[in-house]
């Protein structure tokens, strides 16, 4: 029996953190640092971030209005937004590029760690114009202090624990800052441990055909841990900082019982800004990363079978010029240069992708008209040169990758966007944008099994530009603490590279196993859906009471073929009631997916599900020390779920956690 999504969303959708988004400015894709963009957005910080954290950056950020997870089993985790994954979806950290093999493959963690993100930002719907091709679907911005931009004068800092929950994590971070006004310092470090999740009874597929009950997932325990430190000079008219930083995570692969993941990765960043409100550019603001990245998949008799490796450099130069006036209006902007260069390898028996070499160049501009306190408009456009080179194949290794090769693009993004008051309390939101995303090296080069897939996938070394537009519309309603917002989209691409069915018979390799044999090629595509979201806050007595919900849907489709895109979340919806009393919280949530039926041939059906979650928190100042306890209750009546955006391959290998109570406290000075 199907589980209705109550008809009351639609009067109370939205995400807790929308009172918090509402008095915060979001600086993602946002040079001009103004008060409200035309592109979608969410913010998550504060107690808010603490209490959602979770083991992954796809984790914590699931059941966002809009955006899913891969889950890869509870390690391996990328945000989708909006149906759209991988190289479409840019992960930035401090607005930098995170350089690594996460979009390469689904059993690869992005190594960012929310135990020591202060703030995380989420776009949803092209951001290309910044950040670059591979944020046509969306950006999500993990944002630290660890380079510092404001004068700090006194020692300040914070530390976490947490334990418990399905996969018994043992969690702890720290972070310190001091300095006299015109130095600042920063240091952070953590650490995190879990044991295979515990999930309801579920039967797992064996290698002969059979089955076998199960209360955890196999092989999904993990061990991190990170650091950094970072100073700055700040002065009156800016700053100029740099720090370096190392990330270890040690995880299992839920696909392969004795395989695990050894990921190592460092980077060493620098940032500054300047500025004079006299000159015509004002504000010049600077960044650049160099990114050490490897991962080995080490089998379970210690050897290491196949061995990832990034290594390369990012750096963005924007500046802000002087608002002039125009016509009835004044009009403001920026321009700015983004260059990146990584250099790939993959070595072992599982490499299904040559070592490569990726450069990209780009100019971009942005320029904003306000009139009054009617609205805006803004406009923009990006320009790039993408080179991609492919050593093929090495001296004296069997024939796989042929010989090397190289491919130049030039991929070009234009957007317009408008935002209309109609009134103190509504707003008319809309935003086009065309965007077009140089193929990756694996898009073009792969030529092997790929083991998380399990497929043998090939790349199309004449692969086009991938291309495509979206149109974004939204109104917004705000009285006060309570606000509503519905949003639809459309994007529409004449050339969407994707991973299908190749139509050749499977591979059979030399111990007998069959692999299908996957392609990724270029078709017509459409996805579009919608998304609501808004908050009620009142007073019942001394209570303060907070009801809030979400409602999305995306629904994707190849044009040429007529069939779904794959590992799309079905129809989501979610309610809570938060209740206040002096230092003391308490939050009711229940979500509810519907079944995904919709799904593309080779792909299975994901049932429906209804999870219950319960938090609460009490908050105390100890010796002028801001603590914060709290803990989270998921999944109340302990029930099987299983995510329609996770591989068909592994989705019914690692279902959703089960009933497991985390606890923790943060301690802030």
């Amino acid at each position: 029996m199907k589980t209705p999504i109550f008809a009351a969303l639609l009067a109370a959708a939205a995400h807790p953190c929308a009172q918090e988004q509402a008095q915060t400015v979001v600086v993602t894709g946002n040079p001009l640092r103004i008060g409200d963009v035309a592109t979608p957005s969410n913010v998550l910080s504060g107690d808010a971030l603490v209490l959602r954290r979770g083991g992954s950056l796809g984790e914590t950020l699931d059941g966002l209005p809009g955006v899913s997870t891969s889950y890869f089993g509870p390690n391996a985790n990328r945000p989708i937004i909006r149906g759209q994954d991988g190289d479409r979806i840019r992960v930035l950290s401090n607005a930098g590029a995170s350089l690594d093999a996460s979009a390469l493959s689904f059993d690869h963690a992005v190594p960012i760690d929310p135990l020591v993100v202060e703030r995380i930002e989420v776009l949803r719907g092209p951001a290309a114009l910044m950040y670059g091709g591979s944020a046509v679907g969306g950006v999500v911005n993990a944002i630290d202090n660890r380079i510092p931009k404001s004068s700090i004068d006194r020692l300040l800092g914070a530390a976490e624990l947490r334990w418990g929950g399905g996969a018994n994590e043992r969690a702890a971070s720290a972070l310190v800052e001091t300095g006299d006004g015109g130095f600042a310092l920063h240091a952070d470090a953590f650490a995190r441990a879990t044991d295979d999740l515990k999930v309801p009874a579920f039967d797992r597929a064996l290698a002969d055909g059979t089955t076998e009950r199960r209360t955890r997932v196999a092989n999904s325990g993990s061990r991190a841990k990170g650091g950094a430190v970072g100073s700055s000079l700040i002065w009156g008219q800016g700053y100029l900082g740099a720090a370096v930083d190392f990330y270890r995570n040690d995880y299992g692969i839920v696909a392969e019982d004795e395989v695990t993941v050894s990921m190592r990765r460092d980077k060493l960043s620098v940032a500054g800004e300047w500025r004079d409100p006299q000159a015509l550019l004002h504000t010049w603001r600077g960044q650049a990363a160099a990114t050490d990245y490897q991962h080995q998949e080490i089998e379970g008799n210690g050897a290491v079978g196949t061995t990832f490796k990034t290594k390369g450099a990012d750096a963005r130069v924007e500046a802000v010029h002087r608002a002039f006036a125009v016509g009835a209006g004044r009009m403001e902007g920026s321009v700015g240069v983004h260059m990146e260069s990584s250099s790939f390898s993959a070595l072992g028996e599982e490499a299904f992708v040559p070592s490569t070499r990726t450069r990209q160049g780009a100019v971009f501009l942005l320029e904003r008209w306000t009139w009054g306190e009617s609205g805006h408009l803004s406009a923009g456009m990006r320009a790039e040169q993408v080179q991609v080179s492919s050593d093929g194949d090495a001296s004296g290794s069997e024939p796989r990758f042929g010989a090397a090769r190289q491919r130049h693009f030039s991929p070009s993004s234009a957007s317009v966007g408008a935002a209309f008051n109609l009134s103190p309390q509504w707003q008319l939101t809309s935003n086009w944008s065309f965007t077009e995303r140089a193929p990756t090296s694996y898009e073009l080069f792969a030529n092997g099994v790929h083991a998380a897939t399990s497929a043998f996938e090939r790349g199309d070394p004449q692969q086009r530009l991938e291309r495509g537009s979206n149109l974004d519309l939204a109104l917004a309603w705000r009285d006060g603490h309570q606000r509503f917002k519905l949003g639809v989209f459309q994007s529409r691409f004449s050339n969407y590279v994707g991973l299908a069915a190749s139509g050749e018979p499977d591979l059979v390799d030399d111990a007998g196993d069959r692999f299908p044999v996957l392609a990724f090629k270029g078709v017509q595509a459409r996805l579009q859906g919608f998304e609501v979201e808004g908050n009620w806050l009142g007073k019942v007595g001394a209570v303060a009471v907070e009801i809030d919900g979400k409602l999305d849907m995306v629904r994707g489709s190849s044009q040429d073929t007529h069939q779904a895109l794959p590992r799309l979340a079905p129809l989501r919806g979610a309610m809570g009631v938060k209740l206040g009393q002096g230092p003391w919280t308490a939050r009711l949530e229940v979500q509810h997916a519907r079944a995904q039926q919709r799904v593309p041939d080779g792909d299975t059906t994901t049932p429906a599900w209804t999870l219950w979650h319960l938090t609460g928190s009490y908050a105390m100042n100890v010796s002028q020390r801001d603590l914060l306890l709290f803990m989270k209750l998921n999944n109340l009546g302990d029930r099987l779920a299983y995510s329609a955006s996770t591989i068909s391959t592994v989705r019914y290998l690692s279902p959703m956690p089960g009933r497991g109570l985390t606890a923790g406290l943060r301690l802030a000075f």
